[in-house]
């Protein structure tokens, strides 16, 4: 399951990140790595952004960049 498959309000934690290069190094600087805990705050109404509350902060990420993290619902 990915990030992008979660609906606002739902909890998960990050089992990691697939890709490479510049967007996997900036998704890990961001706070995206293996044990982190996140919550969906809420998506666009197309579905592209989705709000995400990462580490006490909320970021947003598009749907492409999103379907990158690698999660496990809890």
């Amino acid at each position: 399951m990915t990030l992008k498959d979660l609906k606002p309000g739902e909890r998960a934690e990050v089992l990691g990140c697939q890709g490479e290069g510049a967007l996997l190094q900036r998704l890990c600087e961001m706070g995206f790595v293996q044990g982190t805990n996140l919550r969906v705050i809420r998506q666009a109404p197309l579905g592209d952004p989705i709000e995400v509350e990462v580490n006490s902060y909320h970021l947003s990420l598009r749907k492409a960049e999103a379907a990158m993290v690698r999660v496990l619902r809890v």
